[in-house]
């Protein structure tokens, strides 16, 4: 079971940059697909959010090991594919997440943490 992920948030379209944008974001969820094809990722997720005014306009969810995220941050295609996004969307943001049994060990070690500083 995946115990790391990465979130990739983006924000709105840059203005006259939708057709494109439509061509990448459909080249990222392929190239999400292989991953997980491949064995690079356990899964992933998209989720486009309803407009409600803020910066966040969706985002996708790899999951994975560890190791597999952070493999993956330093994989020259993924740097390609969040640099080719980041010239058409605004606010895009690549981010380290813990899941599930990661979660779990993060949180302990906050406990831990926030137990010595008393």
């Amino acid at each position: 079971m995946a115990d790391a992920a990465l979130f990739i948030g983006w924000g709105q379209v840059v203005r006259g940059r939708e057709e494109r944008a439509l061509e990448v974001f459909n080249e990222s969820v392929a190239y999400w697909g292989g991953l997980q094809s491949s064995g690079k990722i356990e899964d992933f997720e998209v989720v486009l959010l309803a407009p409600h005014g803020g910066e966040l306009g969706g985002f996708a969810l790899l999951r994975g090991s560890a190791d597999q995220i952070a493999s993956l941050q330093f994989d020259e295609e993924f740097d390609r594919q969040v640099t080719r996004a980041d010239l058409i969307v605004e606010n895009q943001g690549v981010v380290r997440a813990m899941i599930n049994e990661g979660l779990a060990s993060s949180m302990s070690r906050y406990q831990g943490e926030v137990g010595e500083l008393d």
